[in-house]
């Protein structure tokens, strides 16, 4: 069922049962890393084969091949690098053992046995793989004053995944995603990226474009990290489960992704695509602006509105996923519903409401339409943003 994963094969690097008590008795004695929030988003999708078909994190070879070609020295596409950045004492410290023990919040979740390490240029990598070293770019400004000066790679064998408390029955493996779609019959799904909350525009885009390929649905919001300032996951992840029971019975799933964005535009989208084939996804709508972080210091879109929808069509028929481009929708008043802003007829008028103005009206207690989002959403927003007045009367009655 499904697309094969990208390079053949679903990667899974979690080890056995009968090595895994050695393995953590030998990562006890190594020295040790605590993950950082990308690294533990990194190393989760490398353990199950999100990121299929790698096994480990970038060496020197594949980082300088990704870089410049967006293909792995295998050949295989792969847009965006995937490293691990450390501190020189602690390469230090692993070239004296040879391996290095990897912590998600304390716990020992892995062991890279170190083969290289190496200085990369950030500034060379953000203008390769972002376009930009302008530090309004959260990536670039992660890459240029925040990433660590060392890169290195090795075999890794994972003992056990980062752990969540919140949402369990919402994450899922590829290979869980796999089996899901395989007890439902889903021989045909389109996915769906998302880092926001969903509104109307949003569900009539993937109604549309589930409707038009005949297919299933795989809503998959990322849940690793976004563009700082967005909704916090919690909040989503809430708004996402409200939505849910409006699509038609049986026709959506709803799954959480671990990814830590890059915020990177086109090589991001076809990333995306990527990740969406390996969780066994036959289609993917790729939108306006996608993966895009918004204007630069001059007030100028970093990206193209649709040069990522051109990228991944580029290679669709190399990626063997079916690639879905949409236009931003917008809802006309004389129809009232939501359509493609391309179709829409001369002397039509369109109702918008923009981020700014959703968080103005939620400050003021103003009320979100139901032509914008349902009912159920909107009440999951108040109750994350309650307005002004609220706020203040709960301080008061503290």
């Amino acid at each position: 069922m499904g697309p094969p994963p990208h390079g053949g094969a679903l990667v899974d690097l979690r080890v056995e049962p009968d090595r895994a008590g050695d393995l953590a008795a030998v990562a006890r004695g190594l020295p040790a890393w605590e993950l950082t929030r990308r690294q533990r988003c990194d190393l989760e999708l490398l353990a199950t084969g999100g990121f299929s078909p790698l096994r480990t994190f970038l060496d020197r070879a594949d980082y300088e091949a990704v870089c410049t070609s967006m293909r792995l020295v295998t050949g295989e596409l792969w847009p965006i690098p995937v490293t691990l950045d450390l501190p020189e004492s602690v390469v230090e410290a692993a070239s004296a053992t040879g391996g290095l023990t990897l912590r998600a919040r304390g716990a020992d979740v892995a062991v890279l046995w170190l083969q290289s390490a190496w200085r990369p240029d950030p500034a060379a990598e953000a203008l390769a793989v972002l376009g930009t070293t302008d530090p309004t770019h959260p990536a670039a400004q992660a890459l240029l004053h925040e990433s660590h000066p060392w890169y290195v790679s090795g075999p890794l064998e994972v003992l056990e995944l980062p752990r969540h408390h919140a949402f369990r029955s919402l994450r899922h493996t590829p290979g869980d995603v796999r089996a899901l779609l395989a007890q439902r019959g889903w021989d045909r799904v389109v996915a769906f990226q998302t880092r926001n909350p969903m509104h109307r525009a949003h569900q009539e885009l993937t109604i549309r474009a589930a409707r038009e390929l005949d297919a299933n649905l795989l809503l998959h919001p990322v849940v690793g990290m976004t563009k700082p300032g967005d909704v916090d996951p919690y909040v989503r992840v809430r708004c996402y489960q409200a939505l849910l029971p409006t699509y038609p019975p049986g026709t959506a799933l709803l799954s959480l992704l671990p990814l830590a964005m890059r915020m990177a535009g086109p090589r991001e989208a076809l990333w995306h695509a990527i990740i969406r084939k390996n969780h066994g996804a036959t289609h993917f709508i790729v939108g306006r602006d996608h993966a895009g972080p918004g204007v630069d210091r001059q007030g100028r879109p970093f990206y193209e509105p649709y040069a990522a929808q051109d990228l991944v069509r580029e290679h669709e028929s190399e990626l063997g996923i079916g690639v879905v481009p949409f236009r931003a929708m917008v809802y006309v008043e004389e129809l009232q519903q939501h359509v493609p802003e391309d179709e829409v007829r001369p002397g039509y008028h369109c109702l918008r409401i923009s981020g700014t103005e959703q968080r103005r009206r939620l400050a003021e207690g103003e009320e979100l339409p139901s032509w914008f989002t349902p009912p159920v959403v909107a009440a999951e927003l108040r109750r994350a943003f309650p307005a002004r007045s609220e706020r203040g009367a709960r301080r008061a009655g503290r």
